[in-house]
């Protein structure tokens, strides 16, 4: 992601203060699948050639293709934006010049956070992707993931950490509301984000404990990496860390969202979360001492059923109903919207999500109507690109 810009002071409420608005951009990673058959293609390493060859990848300030761990994937990255319409023009724009591109070559991009369909995966032929492969074997070869990872800036590490104690318990929601990876290779695995579970074989990925400083974490992290075991920084994979690319404290918890409009409030209520943890942590108010393992236990519950159970209190940390957990979260942030705008767009998002499901439900609901797999991939393509399309698809 690039470095967050300055931030800027504009008033959250008519008649409240003026504070800073934190900027937030994210990493969507889509996957790479063939135009007719809907499984996914390494094309990958053809479509950013093809990119540089036409200069498109650094052509303005826009949304930026990337290179993920697989040929079958491609990274999306925004700039830090501080407006929900910049930030949500930008995703649309971002997943416009990814499939362009894709069909390009003869696929499509789609927001599916694991493949519907059987697929042969292939490792980018980077020195770090085959450095991974060499070290992990089973695990690198079949991981094929895309992820929703939401960048918000921090004033420093100090207060990065502080916000990270603070939003552990809330993470597990985040999860619930973006799960969109019920089927890998053509079964149902039972869950409403497999990808999650599948996430979780790296080492060091999951659920931390309050850290109580920044020290503490920079400790902690520089121990992980003299194990040998994770190979740089790029591999802490807790469900959420401190950037070592730029002043942000970045989410990793959350799947691909199908929509454009669902990843946006992702992000968004993000930004609210962490602003709410920065306030938390100025007035000394104490992070929550609940335990990684109990928190390990509400992301997979988060990760099983998504809404369509129960899903851990982020505050008792007993099973709710998964609306009564949505509602706390939406509760616990709502004075850290930037505006009412921008608070009621996440509230019409989530109550759609509530009404409609989650992308992993909408994915049940064509194979229950009697479509296919390749439908459920056909489908989702239609709802990756809502809103995307201009009359002239043209990078």
């Amino acid at each position: 992601m690039s470095p967050s810009s300055p931030q800027r002071d504009t008033p959250i409420r008519p008649g409240l203060p003026y504070r800073p608005v934190r900027t937030v951009g994210v990493e969507e990673e889509l996957l790479l699948v063939d135009d007719h058959t809907m499984h996914p293609v390494p094309v990958a390493d053809l479509i950013l050639q093809n990119l540089q060859s036409t200069g498109g990848v650094d052509r303005d300030y826009g949304p930026s293709l990337e290179f993920e761990i697989k040929q079958e994937q491609i990274e999306v990255v925004s700039p830090p934006h501080e407006t929900l319409d910049e930030l949500l023009g930008t995703i649309q724009e971002g997943r416009r010049r990814a499939d362009a591109a894709a069909r390009g070559v003869g696929a499509r991009a789609v927001a599916l956070a694991m493949s519907t369909l059987p697929f042969d995966s292939h490792v980018v032929q980077a020195p770090r992707y085959r450095r991974m492969q060499d070290h992990f074997g089973i695990t690198t070869r079949e991981q094929l993931t895309c992820g929703l990872h939401v960048h918000v800036s921090v004033d420093s590490d100090e207060e990065g950490v502080g916000v990270l104690d603070r939003i552990r318990p809330w993470l597990p929601v985040l999860l619930a509301l973006s799960t969109n990876s019920p089927y890998l290779r053509g079964a149902d695995t039972g869950f409403a984000s497999y990808r999650y579970q599948a996430w979780n074989r790296w080492p060091s990925a999951g659920a931390y404990d309050v850290f109580g400083s920044a020290g503490v974490y920079l400790a902690q992290v520089d121990a992980l990496l003299k194990t040998g075991v994770s190979l740089d920084l790029g591999m802490i994979y807790f469900d959420a860390r401190l950037s070592h690319r730029a002043p942000t404290v970045e989410t990793r918890i959350a799947d691909v969202c199908l929509r454009p409009e669902e990843s946006a409030a992702v992000a968004v209520v993000t930004r609210a979360l962490i602003c709410t943890a920065a306030a938390e942590w100025a007035a000394k108010v104490p992070a929550d001492p609940v335990a990684a393992s109990i928190l390990r236990l509400a992301s997979w519950r988060a990760s099983k059923s998504g809404l369509a159970g129960t899903l851990l209190d982020p505050r008792t940390h007993t099973p709710v109903p998964a609306a009564v957990a949505v509602q706390a979260l939406l509760n616990h942030v709502r004075t850290n919207f930037v505006d009412v705008a921008e608070e009621l767009f996440v509230t019409d998002a989530v109550n759609l999500i509530l009404a409609k499901g989650t992308g992993a439900a909408r994915q049940r609901e064509v194979l229950a109507g009697g479509g296919t797999c390749a439908d459920v991939v056909a489908a989702a393509v239609d709802e990756t690109m809502a809103g995307c399309r201009k009359t002239a698809d043209v990078l």
